[in-house]
């Protein structure tokens, strides 16, 4: 029975799935396959392409020696890579064999010189693991500096020498490697948690964002040599296309961030909108914020704002704002042609018939070039109804989606273009245009358009204009979050939030609503790094980096959450004193503020117990404790309690903190307060994939934690923050950092805390 993973490598070789069944069925051609393309791999160092993925099969399939395998693999890699970095005719023979190992002589001297070196960088790792050493990586080495040498000799003589330096096998060789301890996932986010708070950096990602983003890094193509990309389609009009794009540009690095404006950004984006603004930054270069607003019906006024405010807010300019509204009298032009072309036709199957896999072929395929014409431009004058008629490009795309639709008709006014169109274009067809039009060199995308960059090429090529190149990177997802637009507004038709910025959600404005400042975002996007895979970090990272900004940004200030009065009946002046409170205590060069410090103060409810357990410091019967700031202890006389029983009040006395024993502990704490509302904020979700039917059976509305907000309503709060802004940011000392909500108004400060000091430790 075919694994997935077999079946995955020959679809991703260019098979179609019933091929790639069926050599799985031959034993004999599927190992053979198989060791083909992990050949191929390790010499071309990237994924296979089609292109590739052919001649490898035909090798496998023809060859009867398969010890001659690993040389003819290396030959076919090396041969197609050059063939497609120098696009121009005719071929320089000389240099072509050169570069493949034509009359290349790899004598026995050298591979002995290549493994000596080898095995010397990993001297003191062999003779601590001895025959335990991955012994692949020695051979590997030594192939990668002798390219053309044979991988039998290269094996003899890595066995020689090993044996040389460590000796026969003894009995310890010969046992199992003991097998590491699996950590928990749990634990493990909880050690990369732990590393990003103490040491600044999560593991492995020691690079700032620029760093990460300059072109020798990715290995990106430079502007220009487009044609030197793995998979990039030439035609005889390439060279003379790129050299025009190149005076247009002079080779400057471009890139774009291409939402669409249908709903509100979320932190996913964050690591498109790094990535984009942050490769052109890094590498002098511009980028275009463009929205890709071709479904009229979808699309508000709001969200252009939201999109454009959170961009700026992270921190980038555009080079140009446009809108690939802007280019639809173009794009319109561009399809006639594609038609006269023989590329294009006007097709009447419904929706619903173009859905799936394998949908039937368009019997309008073949219609002439003249009806077509005729048809799209009956289209263009409204004489169709909606999903009566389509243009569809005649390619089959990587995922097997054959004929693409270009254009459709919708009767809903465009927001810029009003009712001058009812045919809009659709994204495989405006999107790689739009990039040709403003001349992007480095279109980088997420990887599920993957399956759109044969699409992408094709239609560039098709109409004889420039050709970018499309990059594709991972998706940064989180835990615990919903980020999808329809779910979302699920949750506020539900009630569960608010509106797209409740802080209890991951969209940008939520997270700006909940304080998290727009350096933490993008920190925490260079910590992830430029990956290629798909990443879902937990939350708990997101907010370590949250912590680490406020940390040196966010002034101190002291605010009781469950208020308890207590009054001092030894007050040692007969009005308030003001103290001097530094906005960092860890760096008094940064200011100080004042604050009242009165006969009566308010302190935490769970500062005090009546009858405190074993190890509780704060205060208590005959346990004095410090007050913050002051240079004063208090020390418990009376516990004044209500009707009920509860306790109403304190009466204390105090004295100078140096004039006796130095209390346990020191308290917050306030004096002639204001009053305000504070929002603390939990998880959304109980589960760390809502959206996971496996996890949550009944549906990510039944896994909402009913402590997601919990909202104080008569906290207090030391009168310095008395003049604070929406977003102004603080931290409440041994509370958390805490941020004004937008809802505040004159006299009533809302606060929503942003984060705690601390991991929750219970938190997994």
């Amino acid at each position: 029975m075919a694994t997935p993973d077999s079946l995955s490598l020959f679809t991703g070789l260019g098979l179609s799935e019933q091929k790639a069944r069926e050599t799985l069925k031959n034993t004999a051609l599927s190992a053979q396959l198989r060791e083909a393309a992990t050949q191929a791999q390790q010499t071309l160092g990237s994924t296979i392409d089609r292109a590739t993925g052919t001649l490898l099969y035909g090798l496998a399939s023809r060859l009867k020696d398969a010890r001659r395998l690993p040389f003819l693999v290396g030959y076919i890699t090396t041969a197609l890579e050059y063939v497609r970095s120098h696009p121009l005719d005719p071929v320089d023979v000389v240099d072509f064999e050169r570069e493949c190992g034509v009359n290349v002589v790899v004598t026995p001297e050298q591979i002995e010189e290549a493994v000596e070196a080898v095995i010397n960088r990993h001297q003191s790792q062999l003779l601590a693991e001895r025959y335990h050493f991955n012994m692949g990586l020695l051979m590997g080495e030594a192939r990668a500096a002798l390219k053309w040498a044979d991988g039998k000799m290269i094996k003899h003589e890595v066995d020689m020498q090993v044996l040389h330096l460590l000796g026969p096998k003894m009995e310890s060789d010969l046992e199992k490697k003991s097998k590491v301890v699996k950590t928990r996932p749990e634990e493990t986010d909880r050690r990369k948690a732990k590393d990003v708070v103490e040491n600044g950096v999560a593991a492995g990602q020691a690079l700032s964002l620029m760093e990460q983003l300059r072109g020798e890094a990715l290995k990106f193509h430079k502007p220009g040599e487009n044609y030197k990309t793995p998979g990039y389609v030439t035609t005889p009009h390439t060279m003379d296309l790129l050299k025009q794009h190149l005076e247009i540009t002079g080779g400057q690095v471009r890139t774009r961030f291409p939402p669409e404006p249908n709903g509100i950004l979320h932190i996913g984006h964050a690591k498109a909108i790094n990535f984009n603004f942050g490769y052109a930054k890094a590498n002098n270069g511009i980028c275009f914020l463009r929205y890709d607003d071709t479904n009229p019906e979808k699309e508000e006024a709001q969200f252009f704002t939201a999109i454009s405010d959170m961009v700026n807010w992270l921190g980038y300019t555009p080079y140009k704002v446009t809108y690939a509204s802007d280019y639809f009298d173009q794009l319109y032009t561009w399809a006639l042609e594609l038609i006269r072309r023989g590329q294009a036709y006007v097709c009447h199957q419904r929706g619903e018939e173009l859905k799936g896999h394998n949908p039937l072929p368009s019997p309008w395929r073949d219609r002439p070039v003249e009806e077509s014409l005729l048809l799209f431009e009956a289209m263009r004058k409204g004489k169709f109804a909606e999903g009566e008629a389509t243009l569809r490009m005649k390619l089959e795309m990587e995922d097997g989606k054959m004929d693409p639709v270009a254009y459709r008709v919708k009767y809903t006014p465009h927001h810029r273009t009003g009712d001058a169109w009812c045919i809009y274009p659709t994204y495989d067809y405006t999107h790689c245009l739009c990039d040709s039009i403003e001349h992007i060199t480095h279109s980088l995308c997420t990887k599920e358009f993957q399956a759109r960059r044969s699409s992408y090429f094709w239609l560039c090529n098709a109409l004889d204009v420039y050709c970018p190149v499309q990059w594709e990177y991972g998706r940064l997802n989180l835990h615990y979050a919903v980020v999808s637009k329809r779910k979302i507004l699920q949750l506020v038709a539900a009630g569960a939030v608010r509106d797209w910025d409740d802080p209890r959600l991951f969209t940008l404005t939520a997270l700006r609503r909940r304080g998290f400042p727009p350096e933490a975002i993008n920190n925490f996007c260079a910590r992830v790094g430029v990956t290629v895979a798909q990443t879902t970090m937990e939350p708990h990272l997101l907010e370590a980096c949250v912590r680490d900004v406020l940390n040196d940004t966010a002034p101190r200030a002291m605010a009781v959450l469950d208020p308890l009065m207590v009054i001092i009946t030894n007050f040692p002046a007969a009005k308030s004193l003001e103290i001097q409170v530094p906005n960092f205590p860890a760096d008094e060069t940064k200011g100080f503020h004042q604050v009242p410090f009165a006969s009566v103060i308010f302190i935490e409810r769970t500062d005090f117990k009546e009858e405190p357990e074993p190890g509780y410091k704060r205060l208590a019967s005959g346990q004095p404790v410090g007050l913050r700031h002051t240079g004063y202890v208090i020390e418990l006389q009376c516990v004044v309690k209500g009707p009920s029983g509860c306790v109403e009040r304190l009466e204390v006395t105090c004295r100078r903190a140096d004039a006796g024993e130095k209390p346990k502990a020191f308290i917050h704490w306030v004096s002639e307060p204001l009053t305000c509302e504070i929002r603390l904020y939990e998880r959304l979700f109980q589960h760390k994939n809502p959206e996971d039917p496996a996890e949550v059976p009944g549906g990510f509305l039944s896994d909402l934690n009913p402590a997601s907000l919990q909202v104080v309503k008569a906290a207090l709060v030391d009168c310095s923050v008395a003049l604070a802004k929406p977003f102004d940011k603080f931290q409440f000392e041994r509370l958390g950092y805490f941020s004004v909500d937008p809802d505040s108004h004159q006299g009533q400060l809302v606060f929503n805390r942003t984060v705690t000091l601390k991991e929750d430790p219970g938190k997994v």
